[in-house]
């Protein structure tokens, strides 16, 4: 393991691990909400739409958006997002696991939505607050509050996810584990290796979110 660590920049690619999943999580948060929103709207084009992403995203395996975003939008239909083909990898992979992840984000706050009392948005409308004010003053801070441990999940799994990007050539934990698996061996101790790095990045995060789901759940 000595070996391994002194001749690879393990930590270097934990780092990009870490940025690829905080970028994702912050666009798969603000998308997710804006479909949570569309999910629940009282027009029924955006119900439908917002149905339609979830259910076309979460039934699409991420590997397929992975390799599609690099072979079929930068190599055919020459949409890149960097002139370096790393950096173009790496913005992709921000983007797919954003696209992604808030399907899921969505599904977690939809979820949260149904946990508000009717009355209270009943109560909003009656006062003269318009949809928007309602859910952004009234029914998504509780639903935020109500929704903490699933999102939780969703940012962990998201995290886990992020190996996936190593398919279009990133160099993160799972593409650098890659690399080491094929130079050299003893495969069992480089798993160890990478696996300990999961579980202290995603371990806190679970820890976190289940402090933080007891400590803001809405009192009925």
């Amino acid at each position: 393991m000595g070996d391994i660590l002194s001749n690879y920049d393990v930590l270097g690619a934990f780092w990009l691990t870490i940025r690829l999943a905080f970028f994702s999580a912050i666009g798969a948060l603000v998308l997710g909400t804006i479909v949570a929103v569309m999910r629940v709207s009282p027009v029924a084009v955006l119900r439908l739409l917002g149905t339609s992403y979830v259910n076309i995203f979460r039934n699409t395996p991420l590997t397929l958006l992975m390799v599609l975003s690099v072979l079929g939008l930068t190599f055919i239909m020459g949409i890149s997002l960097s002139e370096d083909f790393s950096q173009n990898a790496i913005r992709w992979a921000i983007v797919v696991l954003a696209v992604y992840h808030a399907a899921f984000v969505c599904e977690a706050l939809r979820s949260g939505v149904n946990t508000v009392p009717a009355g209270q948005a009943e109560a909003a409308r009656a006062v003269g607050l318009t949809f928007g004010q309602s859910m952004t003053n009234v029914i998504l801070p509780q639903a935020f509050r109500g929704s903490i441990a699933p999102l939780g999940s969703v940012l962990i799994a998201l995290i886990k996810n992020t190996t996936v990007a190593a398919v279009i050539g990133t160099a993160d934990a799972a593409g650098l584990m890659q690399e080491i698996v094929e130079n050299e061996t003893g495969s069992i101790g480089v798993f160890a290796i990478f696996a300990l790095g999961f579980v202290i990045l995603t371990l806190p995060l679970g820890l976190l979110f289940t402090s933080m789901s007891r400590r803001l759940a809405v009192k009925r």
